[in-house]
């Protein structure tokens, strides 16, 4: 069952903790934007934030985005939606038509898969690198090694335009050295956008510079 009110007022709370964590990193909160991680949640749930007034929103699957979003993007046309999950080629011509960012760019072949089809439907996305900042072999994104000539490729070759570097630190350790990690691989390549930190880390993220923090939980309450 949705609560309206419960998501309104967990969004009021999440908003102030940005807001406190850019105050003590010396930053602007409208430079932080919240992305509300809405995978597996209820169309409800999300017209519940929207109603809100919470506009960018996250999904992991673009089955699941289909399913939910093009009524309400249609409904609010100041929607953005973010895919943040893995994305398989075979999906991309979907995942292109709906979404607004991709922040999943991880490998050669998606990425000229995406400019292909960009190219196709006209559509230039915003896009984002996911770095497997942690080296992580179970885990999706370039190596940080390959991170530099990646994203080279991917503004050169495919001329796609990537606005930063997103990335998942390992589970159970410290974050702040792989957010500062993320933020020097950006610096170096002349990227402002980063796109680290969920509803247990975005704090320290934002103190190491996020953009962008992508909360789920501590919004919408346990996944569905």
């Amino acid at each position: 069952m949705v609560d309206p009110l419960a998501i309104a007022g967990n969004l009021d709370a999440v908003r102030s903790r940005i807001a406190a964590a850019c105050g003590a990193a010396l930053r602007e909160p409208q430079r932080v934007t919240l992305v509300a991680v809405s995978k597996t949640q209820s169309t409800e749930a999300v017209e519940a934030a929207l109603l809100a007034g919470q506009r960018s929103f996250g999904e992991n699957r673009v089955a699941e985005a289909q399913a939910k979003y093009p009524a309400l993007k249609a409904r609010f046309p100041d929607l953005r939606l973010h895919l943040i999950g893995p994305l398989q080629t075979n999906k991309v011509k979907d995942a292109v038509a709906l979404a607004d960012v991709i922040e999943t760019v991880d490998r050669p072949r998606l990425a000229e898969a995406l400019a292909k089809e960009m190219a196709r439907q006209n559509r230039a996305l915003d896009c984002f690198i996911e770095v497997n900042i942690g080296a992580e072999p179970q885990k999706a994104g370039i190596a940080p090694e390959a991170a530099d000539d990646f994203i080279a490729a991917c503004r050169t070759r495919w001329a796609l335009r990537v606005v930063g570097l997103m990335c998942i630190p390992p589970a159970g350790r410290d974050p702040a050295p792989y957010f500062a990690a993320l933020a020097a691989l950006a610096r170096r390549n002349g990227l402002a956008g980063l796109s680290m930190g969920m509803s247990a880390d975005f704090e320290t993220a934002i103190a190491c510079g996020a953009t962008h923090v992508r909360v789920g939980t501590a919004i919408f309450g346990a996944r569905g």
